[in-house]
């Protein structure tokens, strides 16, 4: 399905005389029949990453079936046993089709549309505070309801930031040192992005952003001092909503010692249970579909916890091969974008490397909440957990990075982005 999908777009540009024609970067070398080619096959797709990518993407779709099967018997649900496989496989589905487009964009028509894509995230994210409109779900309104599906524009949100972040840095790149022109006006849209993620309430997402944002413009030459400063604000800011909200507040405490009496069957329930499924796994795990954490035990097994399911069923061998993929994923990413750079491409430089500390953020909070590294926050598990959204937006930037790989291998070539 994925080659007739590329093998499409290939025709349209062809058609529209359009010169950055869809090709998937391969690390192997073409010949030069295949340069002349105006159409890339699927031959040519960078085996590696995109290798990685689909067993992370693989490897979640199995461990979301066994992690949700059980919720069948829970009558907070009542579906069937293929609920939510059936719905992550039509999200997967979409997703892959937002890759393919995303992909078949020039980078030069990314960096264009950069401000208008930050402008409909924003937009979608106050539309979302309009009474009757998000849907209200474990107490927070985050999702927008389309029938069968909900878009979370938080989601949204974090590829529009890697592009608008990108985007800034390469306009005012000779600011970068001032605190006025270098850095408050990105900081005057983070913080309006921040109030209204906080309205929702999804104080995860604001963090994820917030990283996304700052090691952009670290990366983009802002002021060491500069950075440090303001980093040190922000993580002031950060405790400080912390501490003024007593659920927060109350989640902080719970952290330091999650089992005890008193937190085992409140705050403390989740990490608690968490960490008993990864106590149960062992170094080769009980078994794949055997967990018993999932069985109404560990709240929210496919999203946010799917990698205690992991542990447990899989062991510390199934976790460290996710955390291996992971890295790689994230590496590779760095390396792509330290290359557009080399190549003077400092906006397709930084939107990899901001997809790549994207992907990392994310994937490390999330591992470090459910092993109980960090304290308890909901963020899922890029490319794993179950959700639409999500899935939409980092196949999407992943479509962008794949894009930003070919054209660096073209541009090496001595041919044309």
């Amino acid at each position: 399905m994925i080659a007739r999908l590329l093998g499409w777009f290939g025709r349209g540009e062809r058609r529209s005389g359009d010169s950055g024609v869809l090709a998937l970067a391969g690390l192997g070398s073409l010949s030069s029949n295949a340069l002349r080619q105006p159409r890339t096959t699927v031959a040519q797709v960078d085996g590696a990453l995109l290798g990685v990518v689909l067993a992370l993407v693989l490897f979640g779709t199995v461990m979301v079936y066994s992690a949700s099967i059980s919720l069948a018997d829970s009558p907070r649900y009542a579906v069937a046993p293929t609920h939510f496989l059936m719905r992550h496989v039509m999200s997967l589905a979409v997703a892959f089709c937002a890759a393919v487009i995303a992909f078949s964009i020039p980078m030069s028509t990314w960096q264009k549309l950069a401000p208008l894509a930050f402008v409909v995230a924003l937009a979608l994210l106050i539309v979302l505070l309009f009474p009757g409109v998000g849907k209200k779900a474990l107490g927070a309104t985050r999702s927008i309801s389309l029938g069968m599906f909900s878009l979370q524009p938080s989601e949204l949100m974090k590829v529009a930031c890697v592009l608008y972040a990108a985007n800034f840095t390469v306009r005012k790149q000779d600011y970068m040192h001032e605190f006025r022109k270098g850095f408050l006006p990105m900081g005057a849209v983070m913080a309006l992005v921040g109030g209204l993620l906080l309205l929702q309430p999804d104080l995860g997402a604001f963090g994820v952003i917030v990283a996304i944002s700052m090691g952009i413009l670290f990366l983009g030459g802002v002021n060491v001092r500069l950075f440090a400063g303001i980093s040190a604000v922000l993580a002031s800011a950060f405790l400080l909503v912390i501490w003024l909200s007593p659920w927060r507040r109350a989640r902080i405490f719970a952290y330091f010692d999650p089992c005890s009496p008193e937190q085992a069957l409140d705050k403390g329930y989740q990490l608690c249970t968490s960490l008993i499924s990864f106590a149960r796994g062992d170094l080769f795990g009980v078994g794949l579909g055997r967990s018993v954490g999932k069985l109404s035990y560990l709240p929210e097994a496919h999203t946010d916890f799917i990698l205690a399911v992991v542990g447990e069923e899989l062991g510390l061998l199934g976790v460290l091969a996710v955390i291996v993929l992971f890295y790689w994923l994230v590496k590779r990413a760095f390396e792509i974008g330290r290359q557009a750079v080399a190549l003077e491409r400092t906006f397709a430089g930084l939107v990899a490397q901001g997809i790549g500390l994207w992907i990392g953020v994310q994937a490390f909070i999330n591992m470090g909440v459910a092993t109980g590294l960090l304290p308890t926050k909901g963020l899922t598990l890029p490319l794993m957990s179950y959700g639409g959204s999500a899935l939409l937006s980092t196949l999407a930037a992943l479509g962008i990075l794949l894009r930003v790989d070919l054209e660096n291998r073209k541009l090496m070539r001595g041919g044309r982005a």
